[in-house]
């Protein structure tokens, strides 16, 4: 089993470190041996409603390509709090991504948990979400920051996590903008 974590582990930093090019590099917050914290930010000329309803539908966002089960339309937010941004896996399984556990509707969403391949760490995050009206829009952040224990560090982990997490607010601006074709949920 272990040695099964640790292929599903590899080859998902693989395909993090398979995209870093393609995307400047956004804000690393800091690095520490005992965790990372990230900051993704992006301006969206629409209503603060407008992007935090869509900021409630990953399935339309987020990347396929950043799930277990290759199809983000698998993709659930229960916005309350004890809530779950969860994903349905074929033959009946699922994942929790991440655990709601504040929200200001309209204003702010933070989340616990471990993305991705985190799960299979010693580790735990914080999201937090937060929407604020601008003069011609929506300012619309987040941060992750991650703690807890990692073998070989976190500096690279941090970098591809930006990297990822960088693309899917990316995927929401460009959702809301119409820039992104919606797909259901």
């Amino acid at each position: 089993m272990a040695y099964k974590n640790k292929l599903v582990f590899s080859a998902a930093v693989l395909v993090f470190a398979s995209t870093a090019s393609e995307r400047a590099a956004a804000e690393v917050v800091s690095v520490a041996g005992n965790g990372f914290e990230i900051r993704e930010t992006a301006h969206i000329a629409a209503s603060p409603d407008k992007v935090y309803a869509a900021l409630l539908l990953p399935a339309r966002w987020w990347s396929s390509d950043h799930t277990f089960s290759g199809s983000a339309a698998n993709l659930v937010l229960d916005a309350r709090a004890g809530g779950c941004w969860c994903e349905t896996l074929p033959g009946g399984g699922s994942v929790e991504h991440l655990r709601v556990v504040y929200v200001s509707p309209g204003k702010t969403l933070r989340l616990r948990g471990a993305l991705g391949p985190f799960q299979g760490l010693a580790v735990d995050g914080v999201m937090t979400w937060s929407v604020k009206s601008a003069a011609d829009g929506t300012d619309v952040s987040f941060t992750y920051a991650i703690g807890g224990y990692a073998k070989d560090g976190f500096d690279e982990l941090s970098k591809m996590t930006d990297h990822v997490l960088g693309e899917q607010i990316e995927r929401l601006k460009k959702l809301v903008d119409g820039e992104l074709a919606p797909r259901g949920h």
